[in-house]
């Protein structure tokens, strides 16, 4: 097909965007100062940059630290100090606290400081309670009218350690208390730690050999 003059016109203001041909006119977009067509969106997409703020070995714990991982256990033979690091433990929440409960509260039975000794009349007013039996021993539960209350150095849960120069710690409530109630002097001596049974009787508590020599010179 052969091209007219009035054809090629056409294409023409079709491509120039010149006065109306052929019927119609070819009008541009109108664009905003920037560039962009007006009425559309822009095409500048907006790209969030980030920045690397923390360590290798912090990254690789915030990535191991998910919320399933977090209350994780393992067996205490296995627990190594990565897995304390990490959050890890083999003991519950609940023990956790409590374990942080024994530490504050802790009073070293290997210092002589801990213990008190007191010489004392009879009546000495005292009331002996057993520990539980995996401890043995007795503490002291209460005072009442007589030369302990009087004389003031022993309170309600300290634990008898000796009476005279006899070591009676762990000893089942009877005989302890009955190396009280044997001793025949004017007065009486008594040896007590100023902590818990657990502090005196549990892992951490003095050593038979250490008690011995402590009794033996207080």
């Amino acid at each position: 097909m052969k091209k007219t003059a009035t054809t090629a016109a056409c294409a023409l203001a079709a491509t120039t965007a010149a006065a109306p041909a052929c019927g119609f006119s070819f009008v541009p977009a109108p664009t905003s100062a920037t560039g962009g067509v007006i009425g559309q969106p822009s095409s500048t997409i907006s790209r969030p940059t980030t920045s690397l703020q923390m360590g290798l070995f912090d990254g690789v714990k915030e990535a191991f630290s998910a919320p399933a991982l977090e209350k994780s256990q393992i067996d205490a033979e296995r627990e190594t100090p990565i897995d304390r690091w990490m959050g890890w433990s083999v003991k519950t929440e609940d023990e956790q606290q409590a374990a942080a409960v024994d530490a504050a509260n802790f009073v070293d039975s290997m210092n002589e400081a801990n213990y008190v000794t007191v010489s004392l009349s009879k009546p000495m007013g005292i009331v002996f309670e057993e520990n539980d039996e995996k401890y043995g021993g007795i503490f002291v539960l209460s005072l009442s009218d007589g030369s302990a209350q009087q004389e003031g150095t022993i309170r309600p849960g300290d634990e008898l350690v000796a009476v005279g120069n006899k070591k009676v710690a762990g000893l089942a409530f009877d005989d302890a208390l009955g190396a009280i109630i044997d001793s025949d002097g004017e007065t009486t001596k008594l040896v007590l730690f100023r902590g818990s049974a657990k502090d005196l009787y549990g892992p951490t508590g003095a050593s038979q050999e250490w008690l011995d020599e402590f009794v033996a010179k207080a």
